[in-house]
């Protein structure tokens, strides 16, 4: 299909943009942004789970070629590290950003000057890794670069732990979302990355970015312009609960989502610790991965045809 206008432009064009980031910005007084729903006052200074304030934290940017090939294309995904997370996996590897906070606080309008630097040099998105926590901080940047050209699609790159109404906030602004489906298991959810109830706010969550987005569609050079990509995580040991997983999507959300089974798994941070995440997962482990998803009648795996 051809090029499509972003859909964060026309809300921009009228009104609604505005009231969505004067919203945001309300929720931060009294922060119910994520699930943890810590009720501190970003404005003063506060600072809850995410440890992050009123102002953007980012770690890096830049054209990025190891996203998924509907994100990457020729000219690469636009991608933006924010600093800090709203989940504290044990192994995660960028723990660096994720929870030692790696980066720096910036103004809305640098945030929207990366954004402008990512669309000039080419990229075919603006993707934002780690959102969650700074989404009235990336609505707050938005105006500054639309009215400078921008007209690229957004990217929501999460962990899948989001908060309902944060998301029906970002209708209409967001044009792809990409959450993590971690786990088919609360528990271990709980153990490994200190979420409650991880399993039900992500199934809530990936509803409702389908309902807003649907199943992935791409330009006619394979581009992403729209839709919903799931990524999950194969661990050691069954952890990340596949089956589960894999059923949900097919049977709730859609057998036609792009999922991207993924292999690289490999001990981080405090995983040593954690037995069986202190070794890498298996060749076989990563086929099981594979054959669960197709039993369950995933259509569209990332990077697998056979």
């Amino acid at each position: 299909m051809d090029a499509i206008e972003p859909c964060y432009i026309r809300l921009h064009k009228s009104s609604e943009l505005a009231e969505r980031i004067e919203a945001a910005r309300e929720i931060l007084a009294d922060c119910t942004l994520c699930p943890w729903h810590c009720h501190v006052n970003r404005h003063e200074g506060e600072k809850g789970i995410c440890r992050v304030g009123d102002l953007p934290m980012v770690s890096s940017y830049g054209p990025h070629f190891g996203e998924e090939r509907p994100l990457v294309g020729s000219q690469g995904s636009g991608t933006i590290f924010l600093s800090f997370c709203n989940l504290k996996c044990i192994f995660c590897q960028n723990y660096d950003i994720s929870h030692l906070g790696e980066g720096r606080e910036v103004s809305v309008e640098e945030l929207g000057e990366m954004m402008l630097s990512l669309w000039r040099q080419g990229c075919h998105n603006i993707n934002f890794v780690t959102p969650t926590h700074q989404v009235a901080q990336i609505l707050s940047a938005l105006p500054y670069a639309v009215e400078q050209g921008l007209d690229i699609p957004l990217v929501y790159n999460c962990g899948g732990y989001e908060e309902p109404a944060t998301l029906r906030l970002l209708d209409g602004i967001f044009d792809i979302y990409m959450p993590d489906f971690k786990y088919g298991d609360s528990d271990t959810a709980l153990r490994l990355s200190g979420a409650p109830r991880y399993v039900e706010t992500a199934m809530e969550a990936l509803k409702e970015m389908h309902r807003q987005v649907g199943d992935l569609v791409t330009d006619r050079r394979g581009v992403a312009v729209r839709g919903l990509l799931v990524r999950h995580l194969v661990l050691p040991g069954g952890l990340a609960g596949t089956r589960r997983v894999m059923e949900f999507i097919a049977r709730e959300i859609s057998p036609g989502t792009y999922v991207n089974v993924m292999d690289q798994y490999h001990p981080c941070f405090k995983a040593s610790g954690y037995p069986p995440l202190n070794r890498r997962i298996t060749d076989a482990e990563f086929a099981e991965a594979v054959a669960i998803a197709r039993e369950e009648g995933i259509r569209r795996l990332d990077g697998i045809t056979a």
